[in-house]
């Protein structure tokens, strides 16, 4: 496994975990979403070069920082 597995993984399980401890709405569907991306995010990783998620990680993240607003 590479490392960058395990970082989406991480990030993916942190995201579902946020997701369902919030009230049903658009955030929630939001924070589900961000969680389905880590997760094919970690699927990639696990079978192609790490440098290449890196764009759509960080884009990831941007979406997860502004739910959290």
């Amino acid at each position: 496994m590479s490392d960058a597995y395990d970082y989406f993984r991480a990030h993916a399980i942190a995201a579902a975990r946020k997701a369902r401890s919030l009230p049903p709405g658009r955030t929630k569907r939001k924070q589900r979403t961000v969680a389905r991306v880590y997760h094919l995010l970690s699927k990639e990783a696990a079978l192609g070069p790490n440098l290449q998620h890196l764009d759509d990680f960080r884009a990831a993240r941007r979406l997860e920082r502004q739910i959290g607003r």
